[in-house]
């Protein structure tokens, strides 16, 4: 049998040009949506057409990331031994979207400020600033999560990684909510069923998911679910804060958003 350096070596040509798929995939999606948009719909601004094209793309990395996720946690029955190919291979080809993304709010926000009097310097440091939790989740994900994934986690715990995959169920929402008011439409029936949607996905998908881990983990070994902490290496329950940590924020901010809509009623 090979080891899993061996392996690792093997495989080493499929997961670069995984890799390089995700790298060609995402901006090229962007700018073929860009394109149809500025030819169908003349109408819209080029910074409409640019936050409604990213939005789209981020919609699509979602929808392939939650289909991933439900055919993987839906395959292991042990949440710890059962692993399924599609695991890595995702990991591997979305990886390169964090980059992608980055640059895509940046130039989100570019579009957003450009027309002010404001140099090109302030408009980096104000996306920096307004846009530092995500843009360092991202940095996390691709430059710790991602070697981690690959590499150190000896093919173990596909189960959870499936449900994080999950976790990418409210964003199709998100998304849907930044097109419909790029398009002035945050007083319609269609926004407001949206940001309910959006609010329960969030919670259930980006919050509920953690304990529930946790719960699958126990009942896996026999533990009760608020001891599993105790039973599993703490960097785990570490890493499980760090991810969990901005989610909350974020939540808070829809949550407030929400409040300020009903109150403008």
């Amino acid at each position: 049998m090979l080891s899993v350096t061996q392996q690792c070596q093997r495989s080493e040509p499929k997961m670069w040009h995984l890799f390089a798929l995700g790298c060609a995939f995402f901006p090229g999606l962007f700018i073929l949506t860009r394109r149809y948009l500025h030819k169908n719909y003349p109408t819209l601004t080029d910074g409409d057409i640019v936050i409604i094209s990213v939005r789209i793309v981020s919609s699509v990395q979602a929808v392939m990331a939650v289909v991933s996720g439900y055919i993987i946690t839906s395959s292991c029955k042990h949440v710890m031994k059962d692993s399924h190919w599609i695991s890595t291979d995702y990991v591997l080809f979305g990886s390169p979207y964090m980059v992608y993304d980055i640059y895509a709010m940046y130039l989100c926000h570019w579009y957003k400020h450009r027309a002010k009097d404001i140099t090109s310097f302030n408009i980096v440091t104000g996306f920096l600033k307004k846009n530092s939790l995500i843009v360092l989740h991202h940095l996390v994900l691709l430059l710790v999560c991602l070697p981690i994934t690959v590499y150190y986690r000896k093919g173990l715990g596909d189960f959870f990684l499936g449900c994080l995959f999950l976790a990418e169920l409210s964003t199709p929402f998100v998304s849907f909510a930044k097109i419909l008011s790029q398009l002035r439409k945050q007083n319609t029936l269609l926004y407001k069923v949206n940001g309910i949607i959006t609010l329960v996905t969030f919670f259930l998908c980006r919050i509920l998911v953690f304990p529930y881990m946790y719960w699958a983990y126990g009942r896996q070994y026999g533990i009760a679910a608020h001891r599993v902490p105790f039973h599993i290496p703490r960097h785990c329950t570490l890493a499980i804060i760090m991810l969990m940590a901005p989610q909350i924020y974020w939540l808070s901010l829809i949550i407030r958003k929400a409040a300020k809509s009903v109150k403008s009623d």
